[in-house]
């Protein structure tokens, strides 16, 4: 069965018929003559039809001949209709990008950067999914995954996009309320609020320098199940928590938050896109993570001043 699916017999037998000749076919596929002979004797016997009759003058398709030719141009032109719609739609964005993202970040840099990609690309449609869970990217259809923190061993692709800082945060009016000389080894008896979305939300190591660190064991006096809620608990002036600078970094700016204990740095994390499987990534996926990285370079640039503020700020 496959070899009656073989285009290029289909290719060499058009060919004769348009050029007149063996010869002239040949000629115009870059090959020898005696290549062409054989690709129509193959062609022949396999159909069990007599596709052309060959004089010492000219060469004429047979009844059938021209019937096969007719449909011959008609899988050839489809073919190539097909192969070019496949290039371009690896050229040119097309059809609906399906993402996920943490909702933390999904808020300060994805949706951003998902309102750049449709003003660039009217034509597309994004499904955005903006939660902290893993989905399964081949079951769900995914194209693209957003991960932030560390990732685990996948069968999946992955491609490092950045890091993020890690900031121990308060409000102004909490933070006043800290003992100036506190060192960080005593960061423990903060008033401290869990939260749940992370692996290990009690424990926690400063480092300063090469050679310097602290590990602290915290008792929290409020415990979240997502980072949105242990944000709001650290807003309302409840208590201090970690969070990402991506997260913090408006509010910063804004003086409705202060970054505590400044000189002490907390475990940096990654941010990756993580893809399914695949040899070719579409042209919808690759543009979108083009104008991510430039969002993610952005983000950085504009959250490197976090480690100039004034923790004491008002």
């Amino acid at each position: 069965m496959g070899d009656h699916l073989n285009l290029n017999r289909l290719i060499f037998f058009t060919a004769v018929i348009e050029a007149g000749s063996f010869t002239a076919a040949a000629d115009r596929l870059g090959v020898a003559k005696a290549v062409v002979s054989h690709q129509i004797a193959r062609l022949e016997e396999e159909l069990g039809v007599t596709l052309l009759t060959r004089t010492t003058r000219r060469l004429h398709a047979t009844e059938e001949g021209s019937l096969f030719y007719e449909r011959c141009v008609l899988i050839l032109r489809q073919a190539e209709s097909a192969y070019g719609e496949m290039s371009l739609r690896s050229a040119e964005p097309s059809g609906t990008l399906t993402l996920t993202a943490p909702l933390d970040y999904g808020a300060a840099v994805v949706a951003p950067t998902i309102a750049d990609y449709l003003q660039a690309y009217p034509q597309m449609r994004v499904d955005a999914i903006f939660d902290d869970s893993v989905n399964d990217l081949v079951a769900e259809r995914i194209d693209l995954s957003i991960r932030v923190g560390w990732l685990s061993d996948s069968s999946h692709q992955a491609r490092r996009l950045g890091t993020f800082e890690q900031v121990l945060a308060a409000t102004p009016s909490v933070a006043a309320r800290i003992p100036a000389d506190l060192a960080a080894a005593d960061a423990a008896s903060l008033p401290w609020i869990a939260n749940g979305a992370l692996k290990n939300a009690l424990r926690w190591t400063f480092s300063r320098g090469q050679r310097e660190a602290v590990t602290i064991e915290t008792r929290p006096i409020v415990t979240t199940d997502k980072t949105p809620a242990a944000y709001a608990c650290v807003l309302a002036g409840i208590g201090v928590s970690v969070f990402p600078d991506y997260m913090v970094a408006a509010d910063m700016r804004a003086g409705k938050i202060v970054r505590l204990f400044p000189e002490w740095a907390l475990p940096q994390g990654g941010i990756h896109a993580v893809f399914p499987p695949a040899r070719f990534r579409p042209a919808k996926v690759r543009t979108f993570l083009d104008m991510l990285v430039i969002a993610e370079r952005r983000r950085i640039r504009e959250t490197s001043v976090i480690s100039t503020l004034d923790p004491m700020a008002p």
